[in-house]
């Protein structure tokens, strides 16, 4: 069985042929699938289009069942994760500078390619990563984009002591993990009057939370805006110190109203992140178990993915939801 997007908020169940893994490829018998914010902006038409019909879904964790010829790193058996860069041409200007994630004709998880919200998937095998032992499926899933791209934005936002994350989902509480690991005081910023996930933040060892609406204790060193709200980015920037950074770390956000000049003045800056490296991945994978990053998941069942995309979209979990796929013959 697949989950398959027909057209914008349409997501349908639907029997699909087992894919075939090609010279290069790995098919995967798949375990669990991370449901992503980008599977909601995909789902409701929010993107530029990209295949229709399109198996949705780039937090893949599964076990290989075929290697495709020419595959030598991977074998049957070995449990991988399939995130959402999918493949890069490996020869222009970005892939030859270590900037894949730019690459013109790079083509996406759960967008251009099939994804998880099934029980097969076909992966290029050089974008599919053995998994760190320690983590059920479900609880590896989140680590695919959550944790990758998540990881990336806070690179990006360099090495201040202290780190605002706005949007307390899945990315944030891995990230938050990872930053009070390597001694930094994080605020997280929640909906106003999300009494539930500012409790979640100060569990997992945020100095502070409150809502996005009010300034933190002290000025900001950086802030990652994981949420999708454009009005966030000079509420961000109101709070961060001269040379601050806000990073944007989602692949859609609602407009960023105009601001007075004095927010970004004093060497403030505003960027953006797009997708993830290989390198990412690999260096995210191999921290999480040292930190060790713990992921809080509410896990579906593969047919209950639109019941799941629903409480996402209503900010009804906490932590991340992940699809379980039952045992197959």
């Amino acid at each position: 069985m697949a989950l398959t997007r027909w057209g914008a908020g349409t997501l349908e169940a639907c029997e699909r042929e087992i894919p075939i893994a090609l010279p290069g490829d790995v098919l995967v018998r798949v375990r669990a699938c991370g449901v992503c914010r980008t599977d909601l902006h995909i789902i409701d038409g929010e993107l530029p289009p990209g295949e229709i019909p399109i198996i949705p879904g780039h937090e893949i964790v599964g076990l290989v069942d075929v290697v495709g010829d020419g595959v030598t790193h991977l074998a049957v058996g070995d449990r991988v994760g399939i995130p959402w860069l999918a493949y890069s041409c490996g020869e222009c200007d970005y892939c030859r500078s270590g900037r894949e994630n730019l690459c013109r004709n790079a083509r996406f998880t759960g967008y251009q390619m099939d994804g998880g919200y099934a029980e097969y998937a076909v992966a290029d095998a050089r974008y599919a990563f053995k998994l760190p032992a320690g983590y059920s499926d479900a609880e590896a899933a989140p680590l695919l984009c959550a944790g990758l791209i998540g990881y990336r934005a806070y690179r990006m936002a360099g090495e201040g002591a202290r780190l605002g994350l706005y949007g307390f989902g899945a990315a944030a509480h891995l990230i938050a993990q990872v930053a009070i690991h390597q001694g930094r005081e994080v605020s997280a910023f929640t909906s106003p009057g999300d009494e539930e996930a500012q409790a979640f933040a100060r569990s997992l060892g945020c100095a502070w939370a409150g809502a996005s609406t009010e300034p933190p204790p002290a000025a900001l060193d950086a802030a990652i805006i994981f949420a999708p709200v454009g009005p966030l980015v000079p509420e961000a920037l109101s709070h961060v110190v001269p040379g601050g950074v806000v990073v944007c770390a989602g692949i859609h956000m609602s407009d960023i109203p105009s601001f007075p000049y004095h927010r970004l003045w004093e060497e403030r800056v505003v960027r953006s992140v797009a997708n993830l490296t290989r390198a990412d991945a690999r260096d995210f994978l191999a921290l999480a178990p040292k930190v060790p990053v713990k992921t809080h998941v509410q896990t579906y069942e593969l047919s209950d993915a639109n019941h799941a995309l629903a409480d996402l979209r209503e900010g009804r979990i906490a932590g991340a939801a992940v699809l379980t796929i039952s045992d197959q013959p």
